[in-house]
């Protein structure tokens, strides 16, 4: 009689169980709205004074407002979800560094849209998310308070660049020089290498 699948022993189920389809689907769904909410920001901040750049940073802001309303609906999502284990032989470190590294990602992927909203509310323009839904001021018009947060919101995107290059680097050192599930779990696609 053959054994069950299911019978496996369960810590080595557990390391190598995937994210469930509700969290890979937001995890990939924010990075491509991260990338090309910087692509947005860049463009938008070099472009020349013309309808052009007001639009570029009406997307800017609405990919932001989307993103924290997407973080905060993935961190309910994961509160909610069983979250897959390292694989056994990960050192202590490594499992301190990953979890104060998905902290600061959270983080910032809060962060960096209400200074975003700050900015612009301490800037006194109006704002309607994608150009319909009207996007309340958090604080009184004020110019020095926009020029120092905008400094802050700068500021978080170059350490959020930076920890995502570590993000992006340890799932890839993950896949190819430990040559374990961590990447492949996060993937579209349930299908492990056993």
């Amino acid at each position: 009689m053959r054994t069950p699948p299911s019978s496996a022993p369960s810590g080595k189920a557990k390391t190598d169980a995937a994210w469930s389809a509700s969290i890979r689907l937001f995890h990939w769904l924010i990075a491509v709205l991260i990338f090309i909410q910087f692509a947005m920001g860049w463009l938008a901040v070099g472009w020349r004074l013309s309808p052009t750049k007001i639009n570029l940073f009406v997307w800017h802001k609405s990919i932001g407002m989307l993103i924290l309303a997407l973080v905060i609906a993935r961190l309910l999502n994961r509160l909610a979800r069983p979250t897959p284990p390292l694989p056994a032989d990960t050192p202590a470190w490594e499992r301190a560094a990953a979890r104060w590294s998905h902290a600061l990602l959270y983080v910032l992927m809060i962060a960096m849209p209400l200074t975003g909203w700050v900015i612009n509310s301490a800037a006194g323009i109006p704002f309607r998310i994608f150009w319909q839904l009207p996007l309340p001021p958090l604080i009184a018009p004020d110019k020095h308070t926009a020029e120092v947060v905008a400094l802050v919101h700068f500021a978080l995107g170059i350490a959020f660049v930076a920890l995502l290059m570590l993000h992006i680097g340890a799932a890839l050192r993950h896949h190819f020089v430990k040559r374990n599930n961590v990447l492949r779990r996060m993937l579209p696609s349930r299908r492990l290498v056993k």
